[in-house]
C-alpha cells in the first residue's frame, strides 16, 4: 500500500468522525434519572465508544500496515436510593477488530464481559467500605485510569500493572476502603488472586512466572494487597468513583502527589535447583505527581504526570509489557486557548523509559500527539504517533481515534 493511499485513508476516517461526532452542546451531567425531588435517589448512565484506524510498520507482510478497530465500547450505570449506599455496574468489550469477530458474534474473543460490579456502603464521613469486582487499585494513578476523559490517546500500557496477570481486566474481586483524612485520600483492597492467568510460561530455574495462586494453591497466593495514598496540596479532586482523569481541561486547580503498592505474596513460582516449585513475593510501589490548572490567556491550562515505579515481579522476570525492573514515566499536554462553542486543541508528549533485570536492553517509547475536543472530553478526535525502541528494534505506529460518551 503506497503512502499516498494510507493518508487518504486517515483522512477519509477524519472526515466522517467530524461529521458524526459533534456531540451534543446539552450535555449536562448525562443521563441522569431521578427518583422524587430527592437529590440522594438516582441512577446515572453513562456510555462510550472509541473507534481506531491504526497505522503500524510492524504488520504481517500478507497484512495492511492500515487497519481500525473498535477499541472500546462500555455502558456504566451507578445509583442509590439514600446516601449511604451505592451500587456500580460496568460491562462493554475492548479491541474488536478483523483477526478477533466471529461469523455470528457468540464465541472467542472479545466478548461482551462485567467489568466492574460492586456495592459500598458509608460507615462515616468521608469514609466508604464495599466489595465485589472493583476497580479501586492500589499502586498509581495510571493504575486506575478512567478511560472517558484520557489525555494521551490510551494509557500508558505498563502501568495498568497486573492487567491479566493476578486481576481480571485491572479489576479483583475483594473488598476495599476509601476516603480521606482531610488533604490525604486513600483507598485500599484486599483482593482474590486470579487463577487463570495470562502468564503460561514454562517454569524455569532462570525466571519466575507469574502463576503463584494455579501452582502453588496456598492461601497466601490467593490473596492481593494494595493501596494508593494522594496528598492534594491545591483543591481536593473527587475521589467519588476510581477512575482517574486525564485531564481536566483548565476546569480544576490541582497539584497531588501520590505513593502506592502492590504485594502478592507467592504470586510468582520458580523453580529450585532440585527442579521444585518455589513461592517469590510480588512487590511494586511507586511515586507519582499530578498537575492541572488553567494557565496563560483565556482558557488554556496545563496538565503534567510524572510517575518512578519499582517493579518486583520476581526472578528475571518479562512479560510482555511486564517486566521485574524500573519505570519512569511523563506526560503532558498544553490546551490552547479558547473556549469550547468552538473546536479546542490540546498537543501533548508522553515517554516512557523501563529498565528490564531479565535482559541487557531497555525499553523506550516515545509519544506525541494531539487532542481536537469538539465538545469536551463527550466528543473528540485524538492523532497520536509513538516510537517504541525495544531489544534492538524500532516499532512505530500511527492512529487516529474518535470517541464520543455521553
Amino acid at each position: 500500500m503506497n503512502l499516498k493511499y494510507k493518508i487518504s485513508l486517515f483522512f477519509l476516517f477524519l472526515g466522517f468522525a467530524t461529521a458524526f461526532s459533534q456531540g451534543s452542546p446539552y450535555y449536562k451531567g448525562g443521563f441522569k434519572i431521578k427518583f422524587g425531588d430527592n437529590d440522594d435517589k438516582y441512577v446515572r448512565i453513562i456510555t462510550w465508544a472509541q473507534a481506531q484506524a491504526n497505522y503500524s510498520d510492524d504488520r504481517p507482510e500478507d497484512q495492511s500496515d492500515v487497519s481500525f478497530q473498535l477499541r472500546r465500547a462500555r455502558i456504566l450505570v451507578y445509583g442509590q436510593i439514600v446516601k449511604d449506599f451505592l451500587v456500580l455496574t460496568h460491562i462493554g468489550m475492548n479491541s474488536l477488530n478483523a483477526n478477533n469477530m466471529q461469523p455470528v458474534g457468540n464465541e472467542g474473543t472479545p466478548q461482551v464481559f462485567m467489568h466492574d460490579a460492586w456495592a459500598q456502603y458509608n460507615v462515616a464521613k468521608n469514609h466508604v467500605i464495599g466489595g465485589g469486582l472493583h476497580y479501586w487499585n492500589g499502586l498509581s494513578r495510571l493504575n486506575s485510569q478512567g478511560t472517558l476523559n484520557l489525555m494521551t490517546m490510551d494509557n500508558n500500557r505498563a502501568s495498568w500493572s497486573n492487567l491479566g496477570l493476578s486481576d481480571q481486566f485491572a479489576r479483583h474481586i475483594g473488598i476495599f476502603a476509601k476516603g480521606n483524612f482531610g488533604r490525604l485520600q486513600y483507598n485500599v483492597a484486599v483482593n482474590e488472586a486470579i487463577v487463570n492467568t495470562l502468564d503460561t510460561q514454562t517454569l524455569s530455574t532462570d525466571y519466575a512466572v507469574y502463576q503463584g495462586a494455579n501452582l502453588l494453591g496456598t492461601a497466601n497466593a490467593g490473596k492481593v494487597y494494595t493501596g494508593y495514598f494522594a496528598y492534594n496540596l491545591l483543591n481536593m479532586e473527587s475521589n467519588f468513583l476510581p477512575y482517574k482523569v486525564g485531564s481536566y481541561l483548565g476546569t480544576q486547580e490541582l497539584l497531588n502527589v501520590g505513593a502506592g503498592f502492590f504485594h502478592h505474596p507467592e504470586g510468582s513460582v520458580i523453580l529450585n535447583d532440585e527442579g521444585e516449585q518455589q513461592g517469590e513475593n510480588v512487590n511494586l510501589f511507586a511515586l507519582d505527581v499530578f498537575y492541572d490548572v488553567p494557565i496563560g490567556a483565556a482558557g488554556a491550562s496545563l496538565t503534567a504526570y510524572a510517575k518512578y515505579q519499582y517493579n518486583d515481579y520476581g526472578t528475571n522476570y518479562q512479560l510482555g509489557p511486564y517486566s521485574t525492573g524500573n519505570m519512569w514515566y511523563a506526560h503532558t499536554g498544553y490546551l490552547l486557548p479558547g473556549d469550547f462553542q468552538n473546536t479546542r486543541f490540546q498537543p501533548y508528549a508522553s515517554f516512557n523509559y523501563s529498565t528490564i533485570d531479565a535482559l541487557q536492553d531497555d525499553r523506550s517509547i516515545f509519544g506525541i500527539g494531539a487532542n481536537a475536543y469538539l465538545n469536551g472530553h463527550n466528543s473528540k478526535l485524538t492523532l497520536e504517533f509513538q516510537s517504541e525502541n525495544f531489544n534492538g528494534e524500532r516499532l512505530n505506529r500511527l492512529s487516529l481515534q474518535a470517541m464520543i460518551y455521553l
